[in-house]
């Protein structure tokens, strides 16, 4: 069952895909968190919904939000999806220990060894403020994540 809104959102440390540590909680009072995890790199549908993120990042960092995307894969497989697709924002691996931090929110499936496309809006005060999980199959719908982040108190 995924986290829900209201509910503090589990902490975690990932690699970026330029091996940096990114925590969670260092965000808290500082910025939004737009957390988005997905399937797989180099997918189709991965890659557009990535790319209309981009497309929408000076939007969400206008609205004082920072976009993380999480996803089973490796550091390696995520810095050249990030080359590759122009994203500037931190994509995470959820590698090792393999989609912890998917199951911690209530995402990953079991079955295919990934995440689920699961959106979380955090407050500064690491509070989920809004939340949609999609199937695998079915894309999210960036737009409504943009006016989630705008009616965020700032």
């Amino acid at each position: 069952m995924p986290i829900g809104v209201g509910e503090v959102a589990p902490d975690f440390a990932l690699s970026d895909q330029h091996g940096a540590d990114v925590r969670l909680s260092g965000f808290r009072a500082v910025r939004n968190v737009v957390l988005v995890f997905y399937p797989f790199a180099f997918t189709g549908i991965c890659t557009g919904e990535l790319r209309a993120l981009r497309d929408h990042l000076p939007l969400l960092e206008g609205a004082d939000t920072a976009v993380l995307g999480v996803s089973c894969d490796t550091m390696f497989a995520l810095r050249v999806f990030a080359d590759r697709e122009g994203l500037t924002y931190p994509l995470l691996a959820d590698f090792w220990p393999h989609g912890a931090v998917a199951q911690a929110y209530g995402v990953f499936d079991e079955e295919r060894g990934c995440a689920l496309r699961g959106t979380f809006v955090i407050d500064r005060a690491g509070v989920v403020r809004w939340t949609v999980v999609n199937a695998i199959p079915d894309a999210r719908e960036v737009t409504t994540l943009v006016r989630a982040v705008e009616e965020l108190p700032r």
